[in-house]
Protein backbone atom coordinates (compact mmCIF):
# COMPACT_ATOMS: atom_id res chain seq x y z
CA UNK A 1 0.00 0.00 0.00
CA UNK A 2 2.99 2.11 0.44
CA UNK A 3 5.88 3.11 -1.39
CA UNK A 4 8.13 4.89 1.10
CA UNK A 5 7.52 4.45 4.67
CA UNK A 6 9.57 6.01 7.93
CA UNK A 7 9.42 3.54 10.82
CA UNK A 8 10.02 5.23 14.40
CA UNK A 9 11.55 2.02 17.01
CA UNK A 10 12.08 3.17 20.22
CA UNK A 11 14.78 1.78 22.31
CA UNK A 12 12.62 0.74 25.12
CA UNK A 13 11.26 -1.49 22.29
CA UNK A 14 14.68 -2.82 21.44
CA UNK A 15 15.01 -4.25 24.96
CA UNK A 16 12.18 -6.02 24.46
CA UNK A 17 10.68 -5.86 28.06
CA UNK A 18 14.26 -5.90 29.61
CA UNK A 19 14.46 -2.23 30.03
CA UNK A 20 18.22 -2.24 29.53
CA UNK A 21 20.69 -2.97 27.03
CA UNK A 22 19.52 -5.15 23.41
CA UNK A 23 17.07 -7.51 23.36
CA UNK A 24 19.38 -10.07 19.72
CA UNK A 25 16.82 -12.46 19.51
CA UNK A 26 13.96 -9.68 19.54
CA UNK A 27 16.04 -7.59 16.88
CA UNK A 28 16.88 -10.47 14.62
CA UNK A 29 13.05 -10.61 14.55
CA UNK A 30 12.24 -7.39 13.66
CA UNK A 31 15.38 -7.04 11.21
CA UNK A 32 13.30 -10.31 9.58
CA UNK A 33 9.98 -8.12 9.37
CA UNK A 34 11.94 -5.55 7.95
CA UNK A 35 13.68 -7.96 4.88
CA UNK A 36 10.06 -9.21 4.56
CA UNK A 37 8.52 -5.54 3.87
CA UNK A 38 11.56 -5.00 1.78
CA UNK A 39 10.68 -7.70 -0.50
CA UNK A 40 7.60 -6.00 -1.45
CA UNK A 41 9.08 -3.39 -2.83
CA UNK A 42 8.61 -0.74 0.15
CA UNK A 43 11.59 1.49 0.74
CA UNK A 44 12.18 1.94 4.10
CA UNK A 45 13.64 4.42 6.65
CA UNK A 46 14.30 4.09 10.39
CA UNK A 47 14.26 6.59 13.14
CA UNK A 48 15.64 4.55 16.79
CA UNK A 49 15.72 5.53 20.48
CA UNK A 50 18.04 4.95 22.30
CA UNK A 51 15.59 4.64 25.85
CA UNK A 52 16.96 1.50 26.31
CA UNK A 53 20.87 2.64 27.08
CA UNK A 54 19.99 6.92 28.21
CA UNK A 55 17.41 9.38 28.20
CA UNK A 56 18.16 12.95 28.60
CA UNK A 57 14.99 13.23 30.85
CA UNK A 58 15.59 10.42 32.68
CA UNK A 59 15.85 10.17 36.53
CA UNK A 60 19.23 9.00 35.84
CA UNK A 61 20.15 12.43 33.92
CA UNK A 62 18.35 14.49 36.85
CA UNK A 63 21.77 16.26 38.14
CA UNK A 64 22.98 16.33 34.79
CA UNK A 65 23.70 19.86 32.36
CA UNK A 66 20.52 19.39 29.92
CA UNK A 67 22.15 19.61 26.71
CA UNK A 68 24.89 17.17 27.93
CA UNK A 69 22.20 14.55 28.85
CA UNK A 70 20.77 15.01 25.36
CA UNK A 71 24.33 14.12 23.58
CA UNK A 72 24.70 11.35 25.68
CA UNK A 73 20.83 10.23 24.25
CA UNK A 74 21.85 10.88 20.81
CA UNK A 75 24.87 8.61 20.93
CA UNK A 76 22.68 5.62 22.56
CA UNK A 77 20.50 6.07 19.29
CA UNK A 78 24.08 5.04 17.27
CA UNK A 79 24.90 2.19 19.09
CA UNK A 80 20.85 0.77 18.77
CA UNK A 81 20.70 1.91 14.91
CA UNK A 82 24.50 -0.03 14.23
CA UNK A 83 22.96 -3.44 16.46
CA UNK A 84 19.86 -3.25 13.67
CA UNK A 85 22.21 -3.16 10.78
CA UNK A 86 24.14 -5.71 11.45
CA UNK A 87 20.68 -7.55 11.73
CA UNK A 88 19.23 -6.24 8.95
CA UNK A 89 22.77 -7.04 6.66
CA UNK A 90 23.07 -10.44 8.26
CA UNK A 91 20.13 -10.85 5.28
CA UNK A 92 21.86 -9.74 2.81
CA UNK A 93 19.78 -6.79 2.40
CA UNK A 94 21.87 -3.02 1.86
CA UNK A 95 21.73 -0.64 5.03
CA UNK A 96 22.87 2.24 5.51
CA UNK A 97 23.22 4.47 9.14
CA UNK A 98 23.22 8.07 8.62
CA UNK A 99 23.74 10.19 11.92
CA UNK A 100 22.83 13.57 12.54
CA UNK A 101 26.71 13.64 14.30
CA UNK A 102 29.21 13.15 12.20
CA UNK A 103 31.18 9.60 13.03
CA UNK A 104 32.93 9.02 9.97
CA UNK A 105 34.26 5.63 11.31
CA UNK A 106 30.81 3.93 12.00
CA UNK A 107 28.22 6.17 10.06
CA UNK A 108 27.38 8.30 7.09
CA UNK A 109 26.45 12.06 7.77
CA UNK A 110 22.98 12.92 7.31
CA UNK A 111 22.76 14.19 4.20
CA UNK A 112 19.25 14.39 2.59
CA UNK A 113 19.86 14.02 -1.38
CA UNK A 114 22.10 11.14 -0.06
CA UNK A 115 19.93 9.50 2.25
CA UNK A 116 16.93 9.75 -0.58
CA UNK A 117 19.57 8.04 -3.60
CA UNK A 118 20.19 5.36 -0.53
CA UNK A 119 16.53 4.67 -0.80
CA UNK A 120 15.92 4.81 -4.50
CA UNK A 121 18.44 2.50 -4.68
CA UNK A 122 16.26 -0.18 -2.55
CA UNK A 123 18.78 0.17 1.03
CA UNK A 124 17.18 0.47 4.38
CA UNK A 125 18.50 3.90 5.85
CA UNK A 126 18.68 4.10 9.36
CA UNK A 127 18.87 7.34 10.44
CA UNK A 128 20.91 7.83 14.44
CA UNK A 129 21.83 10.60 16.90
CA UNK A 130 18.19 12.51 16.45
CA UNK A 131 17.93 15.73 15.08
CA UNK A 132 21.27 16.50 16.32
CA UNK A 133 20.18 19.08 18.21
CA UNK A 134 19.39 18.84 21.93
CA UNK A 135 15.67 19.19 23.43
CA UNK A 136 14.37 17.84 20.90
CA UNK A 137 12.89 13.79 20.78
CA UNK A 138 13.57 11.09 18.50
CA UNK A 139 10.31 11.35 17.58
CA UNK A 140 10.43 15.09 16.59
CA UNK A 141 13.66 13.47 14.60
CA UNK A 142 11.11 10.72 13.07
CA UNK A 143 8.73 13.25 12.16
CA UNK A 144 11.28 15.69 10.41
CA UNK A 145 13.04 12.74 8.51
CA UNK A 146 9.52 11.18 7.52
CA UNK A 147 8.91 15.07 6.04
CA UNK A 148 12.12 15.28 4.09
CA UNK A 149 12.76 11.76 2.74
CA UNK A 150 8.83 12.36 1.40
CA UNK A 151 7.35 9.23 2.91
CA UNK A 152 3.44 8.28 2.28
CA UNK A 153 3.10 7.68 6.36
CA UNK A 154 4.79 7.89 9.56
CA UNK A 155 5.20 4.42 11.21
CA UNK A 156 5.30 4.44 15.38
CA UNK A 157 5.89 1.18 16.90
CA UNK A 158 5.39 1.02 20.24
CA UNK A 159 4.59 -1.65 23.01
CA UNK A 160 0.54 -0.87 23.46
CA UNK A 161 -1.83 -1.16 20.59
CA UNK A 162 -2.60 1.92 19.67
CA UNK A 163 -3.60 5.69 21.43
CA UNK A 164 -5.55 5.26 24.32
CA UNK A 165 -7.73 8.35 26.30
CA UNK A 166 -5.38 7.06 29.20
CA UNK A 167 -2.64 4.92 29.84
CA UNK A 168 -3.84 1.27 29.14
CA UNK A 169 -1.89 -0.37 31.60
CA UNK A 170 -2.77 1.83 34.51
CA UNK A 171 -6.03 2.62 33.64
CA UNK A 172 -8.10 -1.02 32.44
CA UNK A 173 -10.72 0.62 31.13
CA UNK A 174 -9.53 3.25 28.64
CA UNK A 175 -10.71 3.80 25.58
CA UNK A 176 -9.00 3.17 22.19
CA UNK A 177 -9.17 5.30 19.37
CA UNK A 178 -9.28 3.91 15.86
CA UNK A 179 -8.71 7.45 14.15
CA UNK A 180 -7.96 10.29 15.56
CA UNK A 181 -6.17 14.13 14.34
CA UNK A 182 -3.46 16.15 15.51
CA UNK A 183 -5.18 18.47 17.22
CA UNK A 184 -7.17 15.83 19.05
CA UNK A 185 -4.35 14.46 20.50
CA UNK A 186 -2.61 18.08 21.39
CA UNK A 187 -6.12 19.22 22.89
CA UNK A 188 -6.66 15.80 24.86
CA UNK A 189 -2.52 16.02 25.91
CA UNK A 190 -2.74 12.33 25.14
CA UNK A 191 1.48 12.08 25.30
CA UNK A 192 1.93 9.88 22.14
CA UNK A 193 4.74 11.93 21.11
CA UNK A 194 5.86 15.50 21.65
CA UNK A 195 4.15 18.41 21.15
CA UNK A 196 6.90 19.47 18.65
CA UNK A 197 6.36 16.43 16.37
CA UNK A 198 2.49 16.44 17.12
CA UNK A 199 2.37 19.55 14.91
CA UNK A 200 5.32 19.10 12.61
CA UNK A 201 3.30 16.08 11.33
CA UNK A 202 -0.01 18.42 11.62
CA UNK A 203 1.49 21.20 10.04
CA UNK A 204 2.62 19.15 6.89
CA UNK A 205 -0.43 16.47 6.72
CA UNK A 206 2.05 13.43 7.19
CA UNK A 207 -0.23 10.51 8.11
CA UNK A 208 0.92 8.60 11.37
CA UNK A 209 -0.06 5.23 12.86
CA UNK A 210 0.40 4.49 15.87
CA UNK A 211 0.63 0.39 16.64
CA UNK A 212 2.59 -2.61 18.38
CA UNK A 213 5.47 -4.10 17.48
CA UNK A 214 5.31 -7.03 20.13
CA UNK A 215 3.31 -9.35 17.53
CA UNK A 216 5.24 -10.79 14.94
CA UNK A 217 3.74 -9.46 11.16
CA UNK A 218 1.83 -5.92 11.99
CA UNK A 219 4.70 -4.28 10.74
CA UNK A 220 4.34 -5.84 7.30
CA UNK A 221 0.35 -6.05 7.48
CA UNK A 222 0.56 -1.47 8.69
CA UNK A 223 2.56 -1.33 5.39
CA UNK A 224 0.04 -3.88 3.36
CA UNK A 225 -2.77 -1.35 4.38
CA UNK A 226 -4.68 -3.59 7.45
CA UNK A 227 -6.46 -1.44 9.65
CA UNK A 228 -4.06 -2.35 12.32
CA UNK A 229 -3.64 0.40 15.63
CA UNK A 230 -4.54 4.17 15.47
CA UNK A 231 -4.29 6.37 12.48
CA UNK A 232 -3.33 9.80 13.12
CA UNK A 233 -4.60 12.30 10.34
CA UNK A 234 -4.50 16.07 10.31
Amino acid sequence: MYKRVLLKISGEALAAGRGFGIDAVFIHKVAEELANIHSFGCQIGIVVGGGNFFRGVAQQAIDMDRVAADHMGMLSTVINAIALQDAIEKRGIFCRVMSAIEMHQVSEPYIRRRAIRHLEKDRIVIFAAGTGNPYFSTDTAAALRAMEIKADILLKATSVDGIYSADPKKVPDATRFEQITYNDILRLNLGVMDTAAVSLCRDNNMPMMVFSMREQGNIASVVSGDKIGSLVTA
